[in-house]
């Protein structure tokens, strides 16, 4: 039993810093939110394929009614976006940085915005530099940001500033005297997951209740770029790429926040003075949440990718995610059972165990079939195949560090005849090996249209199943497959970067080269096994963000108001029993089961109003019923009965109610002893 706690207390955990992006990631980061990377896209932009739009977010986490000092980007720290397009040299081919000031306007106010004046009215500075950092020119020198969506009284009103926050937002879009569009302000936080459910020991997707975005009503403070493919190309590549998948029109994008080194603290002020130092960065979601231990969060924000690519310690951690512990039987994937569908291969193709600590492809290290492949040592070195018990060299630490080159085994198994070693549908190309965490994009893979009823989420995962399905795309030839464009080449707003994740954790993409899940016989005829079913159909739950995103540029959604719906979470006002009045819903049904523990028989009472029938049943930690507590249907009222659960083994079960559809009306934690 301490064992069995010890496990699930390990599990917690993790969890505690699983899938929630860049929000509040790392301890150090944490106290320092104005400095904290959230989010990091790169995308073909759907309203101009001829440019490229990054979105950097930061500032995680901001309730919309958080005045009278609302969160906006702050003084004294350098906001950098850095792009690497050569892989023949290390380092950052541009940059550029945001530098924002704040003035008070009528400073004899309480008050944030008043009389058509702002307080913490804001605006930046944006520099370039496109020598590798050596010099920085100015391109917008005094860019506007809207303040915060307060409420209607102070942007629609008179009394305010007497306009509307979508008029702010577009007259905050402003052209860089280099050719860049720029919008930097308060959106909406385009990143959906379940927090709830992940915190919870990792129900994801949630067992009892719904599912719930808990990022939704939440804001942060975008900077948002729209560049031209012209100004992103490696240094004497062709203005026209040779096909979809040019190697010469890969990018790597990454984000920071610096801060100086030295902060003196005086009476009503303070003063910044000495080096920059970053305390911040982002490229992949979720690397420092999920990848990195805790011991080393704040070491790796400090880091550049270069400087990660150098440190191999690091590295382990790709080969041998942690997360790879719950995906699977032999180890602790019983203590995450929400996550049941996602399972290692541990035995693919009879022949090669992917499982934590294992060899991988290892075990072919040598063997005349990796000649002329991406893991001969001849191509590549000893990049990819680098030594025993770094199971995941492959697929996981190339997807995080280098990119995946159009070169064989990485490509999709269509036509592979059941060699995943053999060269088979071209499916795409963004390596660039010389830096390490990165978002990176192929900028001449066509935009897949947001319209485009093949537009899905799962980005390069659905891509994957289109290439190896349907009958369209079942030859060898280059040939755009709808969401090409998706994460993880690049990410578009809309992608599903939690579920594609947990996906490549469990092996999916190990599984599109021809390595199939280990209930696959070699030479059977069809691959969508059930295992590879299950975790294609995997889902988190929160599929999608709670805002609309829009069609042209910036594409976030604007801000939540201060005081809207979100603006504090709205509760309907019922009759306390003994007088005065609750803030608090009352629950549909109450349900209440004693003794607990038992070990025989248990009493059931239910208190229901529920307009309809309801009956109740058992239900293990894994969400399947196990048994039937009620034979009968109950009306609304107050009902009570006992039953019998001697023959259910020793374990924690729920007493679910549910109505004639199914749903779940309420529950009660049962303990069998």
């Amino acid at each position: 039993m301490k064992l069995k706690l010890l496990f699930l207390s390990l599990c917690n955990l993790v969890m505690l810093s699983l899938m929630a992006s860049s929000h509040r990631e790392a301890p150090l980061i944490a106290n320092d939110p104005l400095a904290d990377n959230v989010d990091l896209y790169a995308f073909r932009s759907p309203d101009n394929p001829d440019l490229i739009t990054i979105i950097a977010t930061y500032v995680p986490l901001q309730l919309p009614q958080g005045g009278p000092n609302y969160y906006s980007f702050g003084e004294n720290i350098r906001y950098e976006i850095h792009i690497d397009n050569d892989a023949t040299k290390p380092g950052d081919e541009i940059t550029y940085r945001f530098t924002f000031k704040q003035v008070n306007e009528d400073p004899s106010t309480f008050f944030n915005i008043r009389l058509g004046k702002q307080n913490l009215k804001t605006t930046y500075t944006l520099e370039r530099s496109i020598d590798g950092g050596l010099s920085f020119q100015v391109i917008i020198a005094n860019g506007v940001v809207p303040p915060a969506n307060i409420g209607a009284r102070s942007i629609n009103s008179p009394v305010g500033l007497g306009s509307n926050y979508a008029t702010l937002m577009q007259n905050a879009i402003t052209n860089s005297t280099a050719g860049e569009r720029v919008f930097c302000g308060p959106t909406d936080d385009p990143f959906f997951v379940d927090l709830g459910g992940v915190f919870d020991l990792g129900d994801l997707p949630r067992q009892l209740g719904k599912p719930r975005d808990g990022l939704a009503c939440l804001n942060v403070s975008a900077i948002c770029i729209q560049v031209p493919i012209s100004t992103l190309l490696k240094k004497g590549a062709s203005a026209t790429p040779k096909n979809i998948l040019d190697p010469d029109y890969v990018i790597g994008v990454w984000a920071s926040a610096s801060r100086q080194q030295i902060r003196t603290l005086s009476p009503g002020g303070e003063s910044h003075s000495g080096p920059w130092v970053q305390v911040s960065r982002l490229g992949m979601p979720l690397t420092n949440e999920v990848v990195m231990p805790i011991g080393y969060k704040d070491y790796w924000n400090g880091l550049t990718p270069y400087q990660e690519l150098a440190d191999t310690l690091l590295d382990n951690f790709f080969y041998n995610p942690e997360l790879a512990l719950y995906m699977d039987n032999s180890l602790f994937g019983g203590a995450v059972p929400s996550m049941s569908k996602l399972r290692i291969q541990r035995n693919s193709l009879q022949g090669f165990d992917f499982g934590y600590g294992k060899d991988g492809l290892y075990g072919l290290k040598g063997n005349p079939a990796l000649s002329g492949t991406a893991l001969d040592d001849a191509i590549f070195g000893t990049l990819l195949l680098p030594g025993k018990g770094k199971a995941r060299s492959v697929d996981l630490w190339p997807a995080f560090h280098t990119g995946v080159p159009n070169f064989k085994p990485y490509q999709l198994a269509t036509g592979k005849n059941g060699n995943p070693l053999a060269e088979g549908k071209p499916f795409i190309s963004n390596f660039l090996p010389n830096g390490g965490d990165m978002l990176r994009l192929n900028m001449a893979v066509p935009v897949t249209p947001r319209n485009d009823p093949k537009f899905s989420t799962l980005g390069l995962v659905q891509a994957c199943v289109l290439g190896l399905t349907d009958p369209q795309y079942a030859n060898t030839n280059i040939e755009f497959i709808p969401n090409m464009d998706g994460f993880p080449n690049g990410r578009r707003l809309e992608d599903d970067v939690t579920r594609i994740e947990l996906q490549a954790v469990s092996g999916i993409v190990l599984a599109a080269i021809g390595l199939w899940y280990d209930d696959y016989t070699a030479g059977a005829p069809n691959p969508v096994t059930p295992n590879l079913l299950s975790v294609l159909t995997y889902t988190t739950g929160v599929e999608k963000n709670d805002a609309t995103f829009r069609s042209e540029f910036p594409f976030l959604a604007t801000p939540w108001s201060g005081d809207g719906e979100c603006g504090g979470k709205i509760v309907t006002a019922v009759q306390n029993p003994n007088g005065g009045v609750l803030g608090l819903e009352t629950p549909k049904v109450s349900v209440l089961n004693y003794p607990n523990p038992v070990s025989t028989v248990t009493t059931i009472k239910i208190n229901s109003q529920y307009e309809g029938k309801i009956k109740v049943n058992l239900r293990n930690q894994e969400g399947k019923t196990v048994k039937a507590l009620s034979n009968d249907s109950f009306d609304k009222g107050f009902h009570e009965f006992t039953v019998d659960i001697s023959e259910i083994p020793a374990g924690i079960y729920f007493a679910t109610v549910i109505n004639s559809s199914g749903n779940i009306l309420g529950y009660s934690k049962l303990i069998k002893s």
